[in-house]
């Protein structure tokens, strides 16, 4: 686990001034990894009780802007937040549960970088959801969606 000398020298390395409620969202970030606002801010409460939904609204924007955190969104859910960051990490996604986990490149190198007509972009990232049913719903009766 990290501790709040690390999360301070993390912020100050993202020119990101050392707050008590960045550092609560931080460490909430990374304990839950996918989680949505409400758990987070549930989370970040556990540290600093008072901390008000938009303080976290905030932090998490800030923590987003400055690639300390990245917000994913699959379709049809709320907005998520991990703190892995810096590689080039894909998502798959039960549709009966909705469980998030994290997927390295199918193939060493960047190969979904490579858009087959960027259309002049120059493209740096590629968001990659992967879909299907957990092994704990695919054993279920449960209908997918």
């Amino acid at each position: 686990m990290t501790d709040e000398r690390d999360f301070s020298d993390v912020l100050r390395s993202a020119a990101l001034r050392v707050t008590r409620p960045r550092i609560a969202v931080l460490s909430a970030v990374g304990q839950h990894p996918h989680a949505d606002t409400e758990v987070i801010i549930r989370a970040a409460r556990q540290e600093l009780p008072d901390i008000s939904r938009q303080t976290v609204y905030d932090a998490l924007n800030a923590l987003t802007a400055t690639g300390l955190v990245r917000r994913i969104q699959p379709a049809g859910s709320l907005a998520r937040y991990e703190s892995r960051v810096g590689d080039n990490h894909h998502h798959i996604v039960c549709r009966s549960c909705g469980v998030i986990a994290d997927v390295d490149c199918a193939v060493g190198d960047t190969p979904c970088l490579t858009a087959s007509d960027d259309l002049g972009f120059e493209v740096d990232e590629a968001e990659v959801i992967y879909w299907g049913l957990c092994p704990e719903c695919s054993t279920t009766d449960a209908p997918a969606h």
